[in-house]
């Protein structure tokens, strides 16, 4: 392997060849402004919705160094390119966190709804809700996606569409109210949104990660919850939920990585789907070594197959997932640069068939490993993969590129 064409690492017995030449990527950088962070990406028809956090223009123009007012941005790309940014709320309150992001999803009718983060109280936040009936141009208040009033914490959302709405998903912290964690314990929730009106609240597990990212997609049965689950005996391995014909199902455990960890690492999983095809991405230090994997379930979920080994060399994880045209897993992920003496990383694709067939893993963007860098995240969009993920710096950036799916080999 000539120096050109890549450069072989090796790391806890796991040998990863990176390729040194870049992919023909595309910059698609979008409308955010200076010190943006925690972008994120959906995907609605053939357009894709990014939101992402700023400091409001104040801030910007340095006119008050003491305001810490913050504002949560839109923007679609279409074939025409980025629509204007609109603002969906601002605020002293808007809580900018680097792992905990903001979203939005489409509505059947057309209807897009965002969330965020807001703080209610000292260590204290909830799940404020935002809908848009003009594509995103303009944006009314829709309420809390979590309706309790205890002072905890409440975040880490994914959102499905439904045939009538949208469904989201979160950690919920209210049963630790007063509590310690040797009595209770993050718990994992959904609940419905219909229109302006939200219902249909249920517990689906007493016992989670208290920090993790959760991911859903819908498979042909039915919705499918992915998260790091939290046994007595703090092993944290990914699991998913289901919903059946006869309600949630007991959570599934991925794999057995049996990582113990007496905290929460912050470092949730991806999930993809396509009919009967379900694919889950994660990050795990269990031993022998640091690992980006993915698997495969042919039956929606119910059961998975062996975990591919994506990354075993110098993974720092915050991985995301899409399924190709042919059920391939297009993996996302950041990894250490080994090159570098001052944290620097760099996000990385990898295709992974259902057969466990590795691709050439391929670097898209140089970043940091701080944790300023955030999560990147991606979404397909026909025949071609959008990523967007944060350039670390004074100040920050929001980049993002259209990557070929072809090129990912």
């Amino acid at each position: 392997m000539n120096a050109t064409a890549a450069l072989a690492l090796l790391a806890g017995g796991v040998a990863v060849a990176f390729s040194a030449s870049p992919l023909p990527s595309r910059p698609i950088d979008p409308p955010a402004g200076a010190g943006a962070m925690a972008p994120n990406v959906t995907l609605a028809g053939g357009d894709v919705l990014l939101t992402w956090i700023e400091p409001t223009e104040s801030r910007q123009d340095n006119k008050s160094r003491q305001d810490k007012s913050r504002r949560l941005r839109f923007s679609r790309l279409t074939a025409r390119g980025w629509s204007a940014p609109a603002t969906i709320a601002s605020g002293a309150t808007l809580l900018a966190n680097w792992a905990d992001f903001p979203g939005v999803i489409q509505a059947p009718d057309g209807a897009l709804v965002a969330h965020w983060l807001e703080v209610t109280g000292p260590g204290a936040y909830g799940i404020k809700l935002s809908r848009s009936a003009d594509g995103g141009a303009t944006w009314a208040p829709a309420g809390a996606l979590n309706t309790d009033d205890t002072p905890t914490e409440h975040g880490f959302v994914s959102w499905l569409a439904e045939s009538d709405g949208v469904r989201g998903f979160w950690l919920d912290g209210r049963d630790l109210a007063g509590k310690s964690e040797k009595d209770a314990a993050m718990t994992l929730r959904t609940a419905r949104v219909r229109g302006s009106v939200r219902g249909g609240e249920e517990k689906i597990d007493a016992r989670v990660c208290s920090c993790c990212q959760t991911d859903a997609a819908l498979a042909a049965a039915g919705p499918v919850i992915a998260y790091r689950d939290r046994t007595d005996e703090e092993v944290r391995d990914i699991s998913v939920i289901r919903r059946t014909p006869e309600g949630w199902s007991q959570p599934t455990r991925v794999h057995a990585d049996g990582w113990k960890i007496p905290g929460c690492p912050v470092n949730g999983p991806a999930i993809a789907a396509a009919g009967r095809r379900v694919a889950v991405a994660w990050f795990t230090a269990a031993p022998p070594n640091p690992r980006v994997q993915v698997a495969f379930s042919e039956d929606g979920g119910a059961t998975f197959g062996p975990a591919a080994v994506v990354d075993g060399t110098l993974p720092i994880g915050r991985v995301d997932v899409a399924l190709d045209a042919n059920g391939d897993a297009l993996v996302s992920w950041l990894a250490a640069d080994p090159k570098s003496s001052s944290g620097g990383a760099s996000v990385r694709l990898r295709r992974v068939t259902p057969q466990g067939k590795l691709g050439t893993p391929l670097p898209v963007a140089a970043t940091s490993a701080a944790r300023n860098s955030g999560f990147p995240r991606l979404v397909r969009a026909g025949d071609r993969l959008i990523l967007a993920w944060v350039e670390s710096g004074e100040p920050s950036k929001v980049r993002a590129a259209a990557v070929p799916v072809s090129a990912i080999r």
